[in-house]
C-alpha cells in the first residue's frame, strides 16, 4: 500500500500524470491479494499453534515418564523448530495486516492530516467556536472555503436548475410536528445509542462495534481465519443490524466505554432531529427539520398548479438541515448542521420514461449493484444504458438522474476512479422504495455516501394527503371519455351537520380522501352494524360514523380523466460530504524549487477554484503595480475572482501561497506590455499581450478553451527569460 500512495506522490510530485484507472485497478488486485494471503496465514497459523501445543504435550509426557535425556532434548529441539516456524508465520501475518489495513491506514492518516492541516491554516474550515474549544460536529468555512462552497452549489444549479427547467423553491428550516409525524422522522428518524452505566457518556452502538472489529483484525493474531472472517462479516452488515442484534453482538465481545472501561447499557433508539416549539406558549411542537424535501412535498399542489398542472416536473431546494448527532466525528462527513441539496422529480408511475435519457445512455462507470456486493464481487464499470435495459437500475428517469449526478461529480473534480454507485440491499430498502443507489466517494476515511438517488414511488405525497386532508394528486386528461367502475363516497352533508356542526367540513373532506380499501371496510362495517368508528387526522380523534352520514358505492361511469399521486425521483446531495472529498481528491504536495521541503496544493479545476486568478508584479516597480492594477480592472468587468499581492515577497513564495489556495491561474507583470500566464500544476507559462491577459484567463476558466490550446497558441516562456526582462527592464529605466 505504500509503494502506491509513494508512486502517486512520485508522479504528481515530478509532473507526470499517473493513469487513476491502472491505479485503482492495482489497488483493487492488491488488496484481493493481500486478503487471500491474510486468510490462509491465519489458517497456518491456527495449525502451527496446535502443532506446537501437540509437541508441548509430547516434552511433558516424555519427561512424566523420564524418558531419556536424548529422546527429551530431541523433542525439546523440534518444539523450539515449531515455535521459530510458528514466530515466522507470525511476523508474515502481521506484514499482511499492516499491508492490508495498517499501513494503508497510517498512510491514510498521514495523508489527510497533511491535508487537514492545510485546509485549517488557510481557513476553508473551522472547528466552530474555536476559542471556547468548539463543540463536536459544527464547522466554520472561512473565506476560501465560504467560495469553493458558493461554486458548488452555483454550478448545481446550473446543471439541474437550469438545465432540467426546474422549480427551486426556500422553505423554512423550523417545521411543525404535524409534518414530521406525517413523513415518518417523528417516530423513526433514529439511531442506536449506548450509554456508559456509571458516567452515562453516550455512545453511538454501530461505532462501538466497528471499532471493536477493526482493532481486532489489526492487531491480535491470535484469531483464526473464521473468527477473522465473521469480524469482517459484522462491518458488511453493520448497517442492517437492529438494537438487539447491537446489544447481543456487544456483550458477545466484551465491549465496553471507551473512556472509563464500565459497562454499557442495552442499545436504543435516539431520535436525531433538535426538538423546539413554536411559539412563545410552548404548545405547538416543532423540529429543525432533518431534510429540505418535507418542504417541497407538502407544496405540491401549488408547484402541479404553477406549472400548468402538467407533469413531469421537478422541484429542488437547497437549504440547512440538522442532525443531532451522538457522536459526530470524521470532520465535515458528519456534522450537526449541514447543507442538502434536493431534487424531488414528480412523474407519472405508469411512465417512468424520461426524454433527455438518451444523453447518458453511453455513460459507463462504476457500478455496485446488489447481487455483487452479496456475492462478495467489487464495483465494475457498467454501461447505464445496459444498467436500466437489463432491470438493475429500475426506470430511465432513475437511470438519467445517476447519469447526470455522475457528470456533476466528475466535472467538480472528483475522480472517477474513486467514484461508484452502490445499489441499496434488499433490507437497506425503505417498504414503499421501488430502488435506491447512492453515489460513494473513496476517501481517507474509505468509501462515503454523498449522494442518494431513489425512486420513493409515491410514498411521500399519499402520507401527507392522508394526514393532512388535502388530496396531493395529478391527472391525465384523455382524447376521449373511457368507461370505469369508480368507487364513489358521497358524504351526506346535512347529517354530518347536524351531528358535528363546526367541525363538519373536516369530516367531509376526511371521508372523501379514503383510499378503496378503507371505504369499502366502512360500507361492509356500516351495513352489518349501522355504526363505525373514523379517526379524522385534522381533528385527532375518532368520531361515530353512522349509515345516514355516507354512501359508498360503486358505479360504472364515464371519466374523462384519470387522476393519481405522482411517484417521485429524488436525489439528495449532501454538500458538505462532497466538498471534503474533493478537497481530498485535489490534496496533494510536491518539492520545492530548492527541494528543500514539500508544499501543498490544491488541484481545484477553475470551476471550483475559490480564486480563479492572482497578479503579481515581478518586482515592486510602479510602473508594473500600474499595469497589474489595469489587469485587475479588466479581470472584475469579466467576473473573474482575482487576488492581487504587491507585497514584493520573492515570486516563488507568491507562487506556492497561492497553490495551497487551489488558484489555478498566476499572471505575472515583468513588462509594460506583455505579461506571463502561469498554470498551477504543470507551473508552465505563456507570454500574453497586456490587453488579452483577462480574456484568456476567462476564457479557460469559462470552459471555453483549455491550458493546453492556450499552451498551443501563445509563446511559451520560461523563468530564465522571466529574469533577463527584468535586468533588462530595470537598464531601460536607468538609461532614461
Amino acid at each position: 500500500m505504500l509503494f502506491l500512495f509513494t508512486l502517486i506522490s512520485l508522479s504528481v510530485s515530478s509532473g507526470h500524470n499517473f493513469s487513476s484507472s491502472l491505479l485503482h485497478a492495482l489497488y483493487s488486485k492488491q488488496q484481493r491479494s493481500m486478503a487471500a494471503a491474510e486468510e490462509s496465514l491465519r489458517k497456518a497459523l491456527a495449525e502451527k499453534q496446535s502443532a506446537v501445543e501437540a509437541q508441548g504435550d509430547a516434552v511433558r509426557a516424555l519427561k512424566a515418564a523420564k524418558a531419556s535425556e536424548r529422546e527429551i532434548d530431541a523433542a525439546i529441539a523440534a518444539l523450539n523448530s515449531l515455535k521459530l516456524e510458528k514466530s515466522s508465520i507470525e511476523k508474515q501475518l502481521q506484514a499482511a495486516v499492516s499491508g492490508n489495513d495498517g499501513d494503508c491506514a497510517l498512510s491514510r492518516e498521514a495523508f489527510r492530516q497533511a491535508a487537514v492541516n492545510a485546509l485549517e491554516r488557510r481557513l476553508f474550515y473551522i472547528p466552530s467556536f474555536k476559542i471556547y474549544r468548539g463543540v463536536a460536529g459544527l464547522y466554520d468555512y472561512g473565506p476560501p472555503g465560504c467560495a469553493v462552497k458558493s461554486n458548488v452549489l452555483a454550478f448545481w444549479r446550473q446543471h439541474f436548475v437550469l438545465e432540467e427547467n426546474m422549480l427551486e423553491v426556500d422553505c423554512p428550516c423550523v417545521t411543525p410536528e404535524v409534518v414530521l409525524k406525517a413523513s415518518g422522522h417523528v417516530d423513526k428518524f433514529t439511531d442506536h445509542m449506548v450509554k456508559d452505566d456509571k458516567t452515562g457518556t453516550c455512545y453511538r452502538a454501530d461505532h462501538l462495534l466497528k471499532d471493536f472489529c477493526n482493532e481486532k483484525l489489526q492487531k491480535d493474531l491470535s484469531i483464526g481465519a473464521e473468527k477473522a472472517a465473521e469480524l469482517k462479516h459484522a462491518l458488511a452488515t453493520l448497517d442492517d443490524l437492529s438494537a438487539e442484534e447491537l446489544g447481543a453482538k456487544i456483550k458477545e465481545y466484551g465491549i465496553t466505554a471507551p473512556d472509563t472501561k464500565n459497562p454499557l447499557s442495552e442499545p436504543y433508539p435516539f431520535n436525531l432531529m433538535f426538538q423546539t416549539s413554536i411559539g412563545p406558549s410552548g404548545l405547538s411542537p416543532g423540529y429543525m427539520r432533518p431534510e429540505t424535501a418535507q418542504g417541497i412535498f407538502v407544496n405540491f399542489k401549488d408547484l402541479y398548479y404553477y406549472n400548468g398542472n402538467k407533469l413531469p416536473f421537478a422541484a429542488a431546494q437547497i437549504g440547512q438541515a440538522f442532525r443531532n448527532e451522538i457522536s459526530p466525528r470524521q470532520g465535515l462527513l458528519r456534522v450537526r448542521e449541514f447543507t442538502l441539496a434536493e431534487i424531488e422529480h414528480f412523474v407519472d408511475p405508469e411512465d417512468k420514461s424520461h426524454p433527455k435519457y438518451s444523453e447518458v445512455v453511453n455513460l459507463a462507470f462504476l457500478m455496485f449493484p446488489r447481487e455483487e456486493q452479496m456475492s462478495g464481487q467489487s464495483a465494475k464499470k457498467v454501461r447505464l444504458g445496459d444498467a436500466v435495459s437489463k432491470g438493475i437500475v429500475n426506470n430511465e428517469t432513475l437511470g438519467y438522474f445517476i447519469g447526470r449526478v455522475y457528470l456533476f461529480l466528475t466535472r467538480l473534480g472528483i475522480d472517477k476512479d474513486r467514484l461508484r454507485f452502490r445499489q441499496h440491499l434488499a433490507n437497506e430498502m425503505a417498504h414503499y422504495a421501488a430502488d435506491c443507489w447512492d453515489a460513494e466517494i473513496e476517501c481517507s476515511y474509505g468509501w462515503i455516501e454523498c449522494v442518494g438517488i431513489a425512486d420513493r414511488s409515491a410514498y411521500d405525497l399519499h402520507a401527507h394527503s392522508e394526514k393532512s386532508g388535502v388530496p396531493l394528486v395529478a391527472a391525465e386528461k384523455f382524447s376521449e371519455p373511457r368507461e370505469v367502475e369508480k368507487l364513489v363516497i358521497a358524504p351526506v352533508k346535512k347529517e354530518l351537520g347536524l351531528a358535528f356542526k363546526g367541525n363538519q367540513k373536516n369530516v367531509v373532506e376526511a371521508l372523501e380522501a379514503m383510499n378503496e380499501k378503507e371505504a369499502l371496510e366502512m360500507k361492509a362495517a356500516l351495513e352489518s352494524k349501522g355504526e363505525v368508528e373514523f379517526y379524522v387526522c385534522t381533528l385527532g380523534k375518532n368520531i361515530p360514523i353512522k349509515r345516514n352520514m355516507v354512501s359508498i358505492s360503486k358505479e360504472k361511469k364515464k371519466e374523462h380523466q384519470r387522476v393519481f399521486t405522482p411517484s417521485v425521483i429524488e436525489p439528495s446531495f449532501g454538500i458538505g460530504r462532497i466538498i471534503y472529498c474533493l478537497f481530498e481528491h485535489s490534496f496533494y504536495t510536491r518539492p520545492s524549487k530548492a527541494g528543500d521541503e514539500q508544499l501543498n496544493v490544491f488541484r481545484f479545476p477553475p470551476l471550483v477554484a475559490p480564486i480563479k486568478c492572482t497578479v503579481f508584479p515581478l518586482v515592486q516597480n510602479q510602473q508594473y503595480e500600474d499595469v497589474a492594477k489595469v489587469i485587475c480592472k479588466s479581470l472584475t468587468a469579466a467576473g473573474i475572482s482575482h487576488k492581487i499581492d504587491i507585497t514584493g515577497t520573492s515570486i516563488g513564495k507568491r507562487y506556492a501561497r497561492t497553490d495551497e489556495l487551489g488558484v489555478p491561474f498566476a499572471i505575472t507583470v515583468d513588462s509594460t506590455k506583455d505579461v506571463t500566464i502561469r498554470e498551477r500544476d504543470s507551473r508552465l507559462q505563456v507570454r500574453v499581450d497586456v490587453e488579452e491577459a483577462a480574456s484568456v484567463v476567462k476564457s479557460v476558466t469559462d470552459g471555453q478553451r483549455t491550458w493546453e490550446d492556450v499552451w498551443a497558441n501563445f509563446p511559451h516562456h520560461t523563468s530564465g527569460s522571466a529574469d533577463d526582462r527584468v535586468l533588462r527592464d530595470s537598464s531601460t529605466q536607468l538609461l532614461t
